[in-house]
C-alpha cells in the first residue's frame, strides 16, 4: 500500500479537490482508501493534551526540574 498525503481547504462543498500534482502520483485505475483528518474545532484535543502533560509532569523528581524550561 502506498500513501499520498496532501492538505485541502474545506469549503462546505461535498467535493474534495485533489491537487493536480498529487493526482499524477495516483494510479489511473483501481481502488483507493481515503481517510480525512480534520482539526478539532472545539479545542478539546489541545485541552486534553495540556492536561495530560501536566499530569505527566506532576510526579517529576526535583532534579528533573531542568526540563521544565523546554516546554
Amino acid at each position: 500500500m502506498n500513501a499520498v498525503e496532501f492538505t485541502a481547504e474545506l469549503s462546505g462543498s461535498t467535493t474534495l479537490v485533489i491537487p493536480p500534482e498529487v493526482a499524477t502520483q495516483l494510479p489511473r485505475t483501481g481502488t483507493a482508501r481515503v481517510i480525512v483528518l480534520t482539526t478539532d474545532a472545539s479545542g478539546a484535543a489541545a485541552e486534553w493534551q495540556a492536561a495530560s502533560y501536566e499530569q505527566f509532569l506532576a510526579d517529576d523528581a526535583p532534579e528533573d526540574a531542568i526540563y521544565d524550561s523546554l516546554r
